[in-house]
């Protein structure tokens, strides 16, 4: 296990070409905010932007949005070619331990929608999670023609009306066609 670093972004972070190259090949582009409107969301919104790092290597990033009731798990990526080695393990170990007390969520491409090009890459993300104490909530949105799952951590119950409250409160600040 290496002594992973983390470091919290801000406008004007000085390596933010590294932290938008990862997130322009880590998530389709249905999944994504435009750039620009992403980083101005991170003052708006408060959100907690997070590069990681081993020694001085970039290896990943987490966007969270934190929120009185439930924390709201973003965005999560490792570099493609640091994947399979523990790092994102690591990152969602400290990511669980900083929030540690307060029910968490998250939105990943579902695992149960069939046909899908990426059905294998789906099963292994929700076995990721699952393993590290999320569990699923039954609640799903579809976004075009991809299904998502929500998954928990933490005391509670997740529902549809909690999940368009939180979409409702990203509206006030970003809407999207």
């Amino acid at each position: 296990m290496i002594d992973m670093r983390a470091e919290q972004i801000t406008a004007g972070y000085s390596n933010e070409e590294q932290l938008r190259g990862l997130y322009e090949v880590s998530f389709p582009d249905d999944e994504k905010i435009p750039w620009d409107d992403l980083m101005r969301l991170i003052g708006e919104m408060h959100l907690d932007f997070t590069a990681y790092y081993d020694s001085e290597e970039f290896v990943g990033f987490t966007i969270v949005y934190p929120r009185p009731t439930v924390n709201w798990y973003w965005y999560f990526a490792v570099l493609p070619e640091l994947r399979g080695k523990g790092l994102g393990q690591q990152i969602l170990t400290q990511l669980i331990k900083k929030y540690e007390g307060h029910p968490c969520v998250l939105d990943m491409e579902s695992p149960y929608q069939y046909p899908c090009p990426n059905s294998e890459q789906r099963k292994r993300r929700h076995e990721f999670y699952l393993r590290n104490g999320f569990r699923d909530t039954n609640v799903f949105r579809k976004f075009d023609d991809v299904e998502m799952t929500i998954m928990m951590m933490g005391p509670g119950t997740f529902t549809l009306q909690n999940w368009d409250e939180i979409v409702a409160e990203l509206r006030q600040y970003w809407t999207w066609d």
